[in-house]
């Protein structure tokens, strides 16, 4: 009898290990959920800032990867510099699946996943578009659309 009582203790305990280490069922744990919230409503936050290539601040302006690491950083989250590595650093999902927060890569100019922007929901993105514009809010339609790469997670 007290052997059976350990395994269903036993069992209980790897199964709570197991969940938490996933994350719970979605892959996306509540904590990762909210920071990344947080990040889009940081980078919603900067618009109107100028884009500056290799920036990464308010006062300096940002570049498209230079807003998401500026954004996810002022959340809690560090994450990498580049648009190439913040796509390394994140996993794949739907587009259907997407939430606020996560990131939207775009192939522009026969360059793969060459600009990045953040999702808000609702099909609309907050990024730092190119040179002589400003950190603003595009909808995922038209050119937009049809130059998404791909939608990812963060890790």
């Amino acid at each position: 009898m007290k052997l059976k009582r350990l395994s269903r203790i036993f069992l209980l305990l790897i199964t709570t290990a197991v969940l938490t280490a996933c994350g719970g069922p979605s892959g996306h744990s509540e904590y990762s959920a909210k920071i990344a919230a947080e990040a889009a409503d940081i980078a919603v936050g900067m618009v109107g800032k100028p884009y500056q290539y290799g920036g990464n601040t308010p006062a300096r302006g940002f570049d498209c990867s230079g807003l998401v690491q500026y954004s996810y950083a002022k959340a809690g989250k560090k994450i990498p510099r580049s648009t190439r590595q913040q796509r390394r650093y994140s996993s794949s999902i739907s587009l259907k699946n997407a939430k606020k927060g996560d990131l939207l890569f775009f192939n522009q100019q026969g360059k793969k996943s060459s600009h990045v922007g953040i999702y808000l929901g609702n099909k609309r993105f907050v990024h730092a578009p190119s040179s002589g514009k400003n950190v603003r809010i595009s909808k995922l339609s038209g050119y937009w659309q049809k130059h998404l790469a791909s939608s990812r997670r963060l890790k």
